[in-house]
């Protein structure tokens, strides 16, 4: 597994985490935002018209509403990113990385308008009578690149396991354990169950759960929240500080937390907002695609709302509860991820400026005087014996402390072995103090509030139908991709895969698994800005045509 882990980091490094990614991402939204005009703002009270019903039109075409479109969505955008991914961002970005979430949501508003309304503009009944659509259906029919086209579905196909099901299964699992020590494999189980049970009712079954589910996991989750922000009130004008002082510069090393630089937090704020509101990755437009309504700009502007509800009010709330609490840059028990661990050669001090200096360095592949260790040490009782400063062991990129070595739950006696900064037997759990990243971080930041330890309890609710909801929505983004390549006959061979996918994913290692999720995106994402920019004027002209023949969504007679 670790060298699983180590292949993914360096395909990473040629995808997600190159700087040309996150650009093209922004630029796009940029260019959006300009060329249109703004729809962000101009539309935005217009689209939440729409969204209510208000503009509604007898005879459409469609299989659900316009509020179960955008639950539905939302459903598949409102996450682990809204707790896992923001809480990641900030301990690998620190504060700025939520300046860069914002940034990317809202361009991102102008990405999802003109994704939606191209999709929804060239989508077509399937032969079960059901709407199908998506990127896949603008770029056939509208730029004629069907080469385009498959690669996107494919692509759409791997990414309902690496963004919609792997991480979401994986996260609940882990929040489940820690909280109520409910085993994976009893989470993975029942849940798998459930999944089953609500996707092979299709499209209609599962708006209907979405529009329920998503309504009551906000209201849990804010209230949770806002006991934490409450009695943290007078760190939140240093938080906003933080936030935007170090946008441009990085943030420096604090507390147990090693620092950040400007790229670094640039690309891992750009990368988790899209992580969390999808905009510009081609996967909501497959929902809206089966909304009721004849006019595309209309669900387009339905979609303006998304990434606002999703990064923009959530992620910031999120993000606020866990620096207004502190606790991204304090250092907690924990049992540590292999993945999180590495052993570097020789010793080195978290009190010493140019110790942290070039641990970071390292940390983050760039020039440093650190390098890996290899070697045997002592351990008596679970602790390493005097190794003489032959390495310091860093954990969630953060120095480890209080360090314990067992096999089942028994302290070790014995030789360790270690072999380019990682442990050769794979059965040793090592535990500790150490930084907190992911969900563990959302939950412990959640317990520092009015609710105190019962904080937890709201962060696991909140995680099982965020994630839950999420699994829900990608399994139909899924699905249309596997009728456009497949036909319906394909659809549900895939709904069991993805199913068992999702039951195995509850067991694997986290990193591992959010590793996997930032390939797939890209793999996804970047067809679709393509196709999207190379459409540029054919959405120019059916937004125009929109507000000429209709309106304010009330059609001329």
């Amino acid at each position: 597994m670790d060298a699983v882990n180590d292949f993914l980091i360096f395909i990473d490094g040629y995808l997600g985490s190159a700087m040309w990614f996150p650009a093209l991402l922004l630029s796009t939204g940029v260019f959006f935002t300009l060329y249109l005009g703004f729809p962000q703002i101009r539309y935005f009270k217009h689209a939440i018209g729409i969204t209510t019903g208000k503009f509604d039109k007898d005879g459409a075409a469609g299989d659900t509403s316009h509020f179960q479109a955008l639950a539905t969505a939302l459903s598949g955008t409102v996450g682990t990113g809204n707790i896992g991914g923001v809480a990641l961002a900030l301990h690998l970005g620190g504060p700025a990385a939520l300046f860069w979430m914002w940034m990317t949501a809202f361009f991102g508003m102008t990405s999802k308008f003109v994704e939606v309304t191209l999709s929804h503009k060239y989508r077509e009944k399937t032969a079960d009578g059901t709407m199908a659509g998506g990127p896949m259906y603008y770029m056939e029919k509208g730029l004629n690149a069907k080469w385009l086209a498959i690669l996107f579905a494919i692509a759409t196909v791997l990414s309902s396991f690496g963004t919609g099901n792997l991480p979401q299964i994986n996260s609940i699992a882990a929040g489940l354990k820690s909280t109520f020590e409910i085993e994976p494999i009893i989470t993975a189980s029942v849940l798998s169950v459930l999944l089953a049970l609500v996707i092979i009712g299709g499209i209609t079954r599962i708006a209907k759960v979405a529009a329920t589910i998503v309504p009551t996991m906000a209201v849990i989750y804010l209230i949770g929240a806002f006991a934490v922000i409450i009695p943290n009130l007078a760190n939140i004008g240093p938080s906003f500080i933080s936030i935007f002082s170090d946008a441009f510069t990085g943030s420096a090393a604090v507390g147990g937390f090693l620092g950040a630089s400007f790229a670094y937090a640039f690309d891992r704020g750009v990368n988790r907002g899209l992580y969390s509101n999808e905009a510009g990755q081609g996967s909501a437009p497959i929902a809206h695609a089966a909304a009721r309504t004849d006019e595309p700009a209309d669900e387009g502007m339905v979609s303006i709302l998304e990434p606002f509800i999703d990064t923009i009010v959530i992620c910031t709330i999120t993000g606020l509860v866990i620096l207004s609490s502190g606790v991204w840059m304090e250092k907690f028990e924990n049992d540590f991820q292999r993945a999180d661990m590495s052993f570097v050669a020789g010793s080195y001090e978290e009190s010493n400026a140019e110790d942290v200096t070039q641990l970071f360095a390292y940390l983050n592949g760039d020039e440093s005087d650190a390098s890996s260790f290899s070697g045997e040490f002592s351990v008596f009782d679970g602790r390493a014996a005097d190794n003489n400063g032959d390495f310091t062991l860093i954990s969630a990129r953060s120095f480890a402390e209080d360090v314990v070595y067992s096999r089942d739950g028994q302290p070790i006696t014995g030789q360790l072995i270690v072999s380019g900064g990682r442990l050769d037997d794979g059965d040793v759990e090592v535990s500790g103090k150490s930084l907190l990243h992911s969900v563990p971080l959302t939950t412990m930041a959640f317990t520092q509030g009015l609710f105190g330890d019962f904080g937890k309890y709201i962060v696991s609710i909140g995680l099982v139908l965020f994630a839950f909801s999420t699994a829900i929505a990608w399994s139909y983004y899924g699905d249309r991709a596997m009728t456009y390549l497949l036909g319906p006959k394909s659809v549900l061979p895939y709904r069991v895969v993805y199913v068992l996918g999702f039951f195995y994913a509850a067991l694997a290692d986290t990193t591992i698994v959010w590793n996997v999720a930032l390939i797939t995106i890209v793999l996804m994402t970047v067809p679709n800005l393509i196709g999207i920019l190379f459409m540029h004027k054919e959405m120019k002209q059916t937004v125009t045509k929109y507000w000429e023949e209709t309106e304010h969504g009330k059609h001329k007679t």
